[in-house]
């Protein structure tokens, strides 16, 4: 299950930097944030 959320994490966090690429900046904020959250939440919790 850990694995699974790294990789959700950073699927997350690569789309959000693709969207700030594309100047939609509260976008790519959300899923950069996003990411964080979820990929490194497994090493707290897990």
């Amino acid at each position: 299950m850990g694995i699974l959320l790294l990789i959700l994490g950073i699927i997350l966090i690569v789309a959000g930097v693709f969207a700030l690429v594309r100047r939609q900046l509260l976008w790519g904020i959300v899923l950069i944030v996003l990411g964080v959250i979820v990929a490194p939440g497994q090493f707290y919790l897990g």
